[in-house]
């Protein structure tokens, strides 16, 4: 069963994790399996995670997290994730994951941000 729902707009594949509490590692492992698929998909040079279902995850998901950010940016990719709650927020913040994903607060300023190549959102 497919962990991430996933839609495009225009030149962006934006991905949705289905999981409320992302604790189970065999999940965990298949996500990691799609998330490498997605960082291999060369018709996507744009991608953003939209974590608005997430309320928790554990440290193996960060995991994959950092090591699909590495993938996209070996191939290039261009990586934001949206959507992230506070607890994740803090999580992200208490182990200086700002230097590894760019962040934005909700899903329509991802895709602004990525289609204007902006920083700031």
């Amino acid at each position: 069963m497919a962990t991430l729902l996933t839609r495009t707009h225009n030149d962006i594949l934006i991905a949705y994790f289905q999981d409320a509490r992302i604790i189970d590692e065999t999940r965990i492992q298949s996500l990691g399996e799609e998330l490498a698929e997605l960082a291999t998909r060369p018709r996507y040079e744009k991608i953003i995670l939209n974590f608005e279902n997430v309320s928790f995850m554990s440290s193996s998901m960060i995991g994959k997290l950092i090591l699909f950010a590495k993938k996209c940016k070996a191939a290039d990719i261009k990586l934001r994730f949206c959507n992230i709650n506070e607890n994740i927020e803090k999580l992200f913040e208490l182990m200086n994951l700002g230097k590894v994903f760019e962040v934005s607060r909700y899903e329509d300023k991802a895709i602004d941000a990525m289609e204007k190549g902006g920083w700031f959102t």
